[in-house]
């Protein structure tokens, strides 16, 4: 005979399986030990003497994976053996050629027969060197007919590179080689964080004192040019109050979400010249981060046309988020960090971060109170309403987050559990609002016109302002309709010029090269996959468009317009072929994310 209580657990989730209801993380830790063994099979056996009715043996299948295409490879290889080596790509008008010291270097040596299997160019015009004088990929720009010589020399304009120098625009957060060399020796100074010693809020609260102690004396040696002299007075060593801290009016700004994978540095130049107002990075790994990582560093990159730009980051425990905070705030320009609470990502959330961190609200107010106590720019937090449907947490913890020291509340009005699958909840989000006064709060989901943020400022008039994230990758001048107050018929002729735009900004970004227009092409087929939801207005029955509405199969006024709005991927990567010319022979492509965020 079975034990009673094992057998009503696995009876319970033999059902729930059938019904897709119930996900692994409302059971106990205990509980799912002792069903780890009979997750692939179970024999469940229960007798007449447990009062429950006999099941018959069962297959455990494993539960849908919503969100995400979990099994994507990479769009593109590179052939090191017919790529140029990179100490030769920018051979300048001297007759000199660079050599190669690297050892057993794997890239092609010779020039000219690099360029005898070159690809075709792509187009007989470089952006970046029209833009800025110079081609940073040299001989090997896909783009490279103005400025690649027959006998393989990259040409230079100097007038154009000095007057881009002075007032052209540029990418700032650079991570400079010294500092990368320093994180992944570990030799990196990191004088504030080292006082985190605890997970424990009643010591960390503590070392209040110490560490806005050290925060104060070396603000005060940026701003004096000569070292301090004598004794240390009171007023050295005050406590660094919240309002004493660089302040940003969040007053009826229109923000971009941080986005992950699409909410990339060409991105954000896009809204930015839409009407966004301020504009976040894509959510960043601590560990990464403090690794040196290049691919995560990429993230904080800032882009000189974004006035107000912050990092989000993402981590565990308080010794990852101070010592990033702090790295951050010495090494790059940055106007606040943003604390991910709302990430729902499995992996993420099993090893306690994103949403993780709601469960642990001692490590979470360690997190919170000792980041805010070591950075002297805002800290904001962004969470979602709690972690299960019909439990809504974040009313209990917004004016928390107030005391902890953060400057400002970013609320997204659905569950981790309901993800994009239910509409978001502003009546609750108002009720967050209240509860957190006076700390400024921003209400985010579902808004994808002027009349859905009417109604939401609205509904919750309590608001600072609204954050948009998948409304902006549908339509990323619903900026412009917000402060025009209009409606935007926007043409497919207006729409193609700014995937051009976006093009262009991609080159800029990741490099004209094989790789750069792969990576250009692998980010804008990840946009299209969101931008093919837009409706055009005039051929809307019920204007404006609802978020959540799956429209009809549909015509468009045109063959470009029809071509925009197909949900195959194959038409995505028509449209990229347009603008970064076909795709290579072993190119293959699967979205991020899927398309299930519709009702």
């Amino acid at each position: 005979m079975c034990d009673s209580g094992i057998c009503k657990i696995k009876a319970e989730y033999i059902l729930a399986e059938q019904k897709r209801e119930v996900d692994l993380d409302h059971v106990s830790d205990k509980d799912k030990n002792v069903l780890k063994p009979d997750l692939n099979e179970a024999d469940v056996c229960l007798d007449d003497d447990d009062n429950h009715p006999p099941l018959k043996k069962q297959k455990f299948s494993k539960k849908k994976l919503k969100g995400q295409n979990k099994s994507r490879g990479p769009t593109f290889r590179i052939n090191k053996e017919s790529e140029l080596c990179s100490s030769l790509i920018m051979r300048g008008d001297t007759n000199e050629t660079p050599a190669c010291h690297k050892v057993n270097c794997p890239f092609l040596h010779d020039i000219q027969k690099y360029l005898e299997i070159k690809p075709k160019d792509i187009g007989d015009t470089c952006y970046n060197y029209q833009i800025s004088g110079t081609c940073s990929r040299g001989l090997t720009c896909r783009f490279g007919f103005e400025h690649i010589t027959s006998d393989g020399k990259n040409k230079i304009n100097e007038k154009q590179r000095q007057k881009f120098e002075t007032e052209g625009s540029h990418t700032k957060n650079q991570l400079r080689h010294d500092i990368q060399i320093a994180l992944r020796k570990r030799n990196y100074n990191f004088e504030l964080s080292a006082l985190i010693k605890y997970y424990n809020t009643s010591k960390a609260k503590k070392l209040d004192f110490r560490i806005m102690k050290k925060v104060t004396l070396k603000m005060l040696k940026k701003k004096s040019e000569n070292k301090l002299i004598g004794a240390i007075t009171d007023e050295d060593i005050i406590k660094l109050r919240q309002r004493e801290k660089k302040t940003i009016d969040w007053t009826d700004k229109l923000f971009l979400s941080p986005l992950t994978t699409v909410g990339n540095l060409p991105f954000r130049r896009i809204c930015k010249e839409f009407g966004a107002d301020v504009t976040c990075g894509e959510m960043a790994m601590c560990s990464s981060l403090l690794q040196g990582a290049p691919q995560e560093w990429a993230l904080v990159k800032r882009h000189s046309s974004e006035d107000i730009f912050g990092v989000q980051l993402c981590a565990n425990n308080p010794y990852l988020f101070t010592k990033c905070g702090e790295l951050l705030q010495n090494e790059t320009d940055i106007d606040f960090i943003d604390i991910n609470l709302g990430c729902p990502l499995e992996l993420v959330y099993k090893q306690g971060g994103g949403c993780g961190l709601l469960r642990r609200q001692n490590v979470l107010e360690s997190c919170v109170r000792n980041l805010s106590n070591i950075l002297t720019i805002p800290l904001t937090v962004k969470c979602r309403t709690g972690i299960y449907n019909n439990d809504n947490i974040a009313h209990v913890f917004a004016p928390k987050f107030r005391d902890w020291g953060a400057s400002l509340l970013t609320i997204h009005g659905r569950s981790r559990e309901q993800r994009y699958t239910k509409s978001a909840d502003w009546q609750y989000i108002r009720t967050v609002a209240q509860a957190a006064a006076p700390l400024p709060v921003l209400g985010n989901g579902d808004i994808l016109s002027y009349a859905d943020y009417k109604l939401a400022r609205e509904t919750v008039p309590e608001l600072a302002g609204v954050m948009i994230g998948r409304g902006a990758l549908i339509k990323p001048w619903i900026y412009t309709e917000i402060k025009e107050q209009k409606l935007w018929d926007i043409s497919s002729s207006e729409r193609f010029d700014i995937l051009k735009k976006y093009a262009n900004y991609g080159l800029e970004h990741w490099g004209s090269d094989n790789k750069g227009v792969e990576n250009t092409r692998r980010f804008l087929l990840e946009w299209l996959s969101f931008l093919y939801r837009y409706i055009p207005v005039e051929l809307l029955e019920c204007p404006p468009q609802k978020i959540n509405e799956r429209p009809p199969y549909f015509r468009g006024r045109n063959d470009l317009e029809t071509l925009m709005a197909s949900p195959s991927a194959s038409d995505w990567i028509k449209i990229s072929e347009m603008l970064l010319g076909p795709v290579p022979d072993n190119f293959h492509f699967l979205p991020k994310h899927k398309a299930n965020s519709y009702r």
